[in-house]
């Protein structure tokens, strides 16, 4: 395993690498907008209508704390796997685990 001087990753708020305690659901979505340490991913989801017996399709969109060591690797329309967590800010209460595709 890695150690920190070699990621350089020095980010507290780092699930992989800092005190960050990632718990709770975890996520995979598309990221559609960067910003400067969150990115912003959507997520798509089925829902059954027992009334109609019929599914709807329904899309979310979810802010996540970008950690140093991950952001030179992510980019718009990547595939990422994020986690729940303590809130960070605001809007902000999930961080980023990985890249999948």
């Amino acid at each position: 395993m890695k150690t920190k001087q070699e990621t350089g990753c020095n980010d507290l708020k780092c699930a992989l690498h800092g005190k960050l305690s990632a718990r709770g659901k975890i996520f995979e979505g598309e990221v559609i907008s960067i910003h400067n340490k969150r990115i912003a991913i959507k997520i798509k989801r089925v829902i059954y209508i027992p009334k109609y017996e019929r599914y709807e399709y329904k899309k979310i969109k979810i802010h996540a704390h970008l950690p140093e060591c991950l952001k030179d690797s992510i980019k718009i329309g990547n595939i990422v796997k994020i986690q729940e967590c303590r809130p960070l800010s605001k809007i902000i209460h999930s961080v980023v685990l990985g890249k999948i595709k």
